[in-house]
């Protein structure tokens, strides 16, 4: 728990706010988005999709399940909308 909060904290020293539900969001640059998150605590992006033409939305997971929610913009900024932990990738369930 601490290193996620130590991340947000190195991304930004002041939290964007967000006009949603979320009180606050970190953004940075997504290369800064992306090397920090490998850096500080090792996880891979777990999943992806597409929000609309301009935003990826992605879920990156550690091996030891924490999880962080990853906005992308085409304009180069990348957002941490949310975190967590016990992340479980769910096998893809075959019709039949």
């Amino acid at each position: 728990m601490w290193t996620r909060l130590t991340l947000c904290l190195a991304l930004l020293p002041l939290p964007v706010q967000a006009e949603s539900p979320i009180a606050e969001v970190i953004c940075a640059p997504r290369a800064q988005m992306v090397a920090r998150l490998s850096r500080l605590y090792g996880p891979q992006p777990a999943a992806s999709g597409l929000r609309d033409t301009d935003t990826v939305v992605e879920v990156w997971a550690s091996p030891r399940g924490d999880w962080t929610l990853v906005q992308s913009n085409a304009n180069g900024q990348a957002c941490i909308l949310a975190m967590g932990e016990a992340w479980d990738a769910a096998a893809p369930q075959l019709p039949g």
